[in-house]
């Protein structure tokens, strides 16, 4: 096994860990919706949902009327995509894939759609060539990505020093949510692109509250507990992650914070 494979094989891991469906439900379930406005999805279209997770824009897409695809790299979130897909009585097609290596044609889609996905694939320059590869001339390209600078940007640099540096061909998730590093990845793939900063507010009881349900439910912090806990770092990680909870809620009480995420909205150009 490559360690490009080995990488992956961590990463489906990762994000199998956890309940992912249940973070995405609590605090992310928005973003489906918007990005499916934002793509101006209607009946008919043929859309891809890249790194579906729990589909959470594929479903909103479907209930549109479109034909869409759903595609993740984790069997496991997959198999909950399908169960909230048939409760929301629509029809999708699932596939387990990878976002660096897309398995279909070119110019396959009318619009193709990521909400907090393909970011965390770790070459960026090989997913933006794979989005624009399948997405047809004239069709639309949406991702939600989250920013360096926003709440979930600081949360990932908070946990950086606690664990194993990634490979130099893996590129930090959070550059997709910095415009310079967008346009360079679509740079002379004939994709014109738009940018709008939005932001997510997360709840809870507290700040410890919410650390503590991410270490539960959370893929990449699950992951990181286990590792730091056999350590006997956890604790200092908790630590950290709570004061940053802190300093971010905008309440004396509970816990509420805005998480900024960049909305990238971009036309694959039309040959003349």
């Amino acid at each position: 096994m490559s360690g490009v494979e080995e990488l992956k094989a961590k990463h489906r891991a990762t994000w199998a860990a956890g309940d992912y469906a249940s973070v995405a439900e609590r605090l992310v379930l928005e973003l489906g919706p918007i990005a499916v406005e934002r793509a101006g999805i209607e009946p008919g279209m043929l859309v891809l949902d890249v790194a579906t997770g729990s589909g959470n824009a594929a479903i909103p897409a479907a209930s549109r009327g479109a034909q869409v695809t759903g595609l993740d790299l984790v069997p496991e979130l997959l198999d909950v995509a399908r169960a909230r897909a048939d409760a929301a009585g629509v029809e999708i097609d699932w596939v387990q894939g990878d976002a660096e290596q897309l398995p279909f044609e070119d110019e396959s889609f009318d619009v193709v759609l990521s909400t907090l996905g393909v970011q965390f694939a770790p070459r960026h320059e090989v997913v933006a060539r794979e989005l624009g590869r399948v997405c047809r001339p004239g069709g639309a390209i949406v991702l939600c990505n989250w920013t360096p600078e926003g709440f979930i940007g600081r949360f990932f640099k908070t946990m950086g020093p606690y664990l194993p540096p990634p490979p130099d061909y893996a590129s930090p998730p959070p550059l997709w949510g910095s415009e310079a590093h967008v346009e360079e990845l679509f740079e002379g793939l004939d994709v014109e692109l738009e940018f709008e900063r939005r932001a997510v507010t997360f709840e809870h009881d507290s700040p410890e509250a919410y650390i503590d349900f991410m270490a539960e439910d959370y893929g990449p912090l699950v992951k990181a507990r286990e590792l730091l806990e056999a350590e006997g770092r956890w604790a200092d990680l908790r630590r950290d992650l709570v004061a940053l909870a802190e300093d971010s809620t905008e309440t004396s009480t509970g816990f509420r914070a805005p998480s900024e995420y960049l909305l990238v909205s971009g036309r694959r150009a039309v040959s003349p």
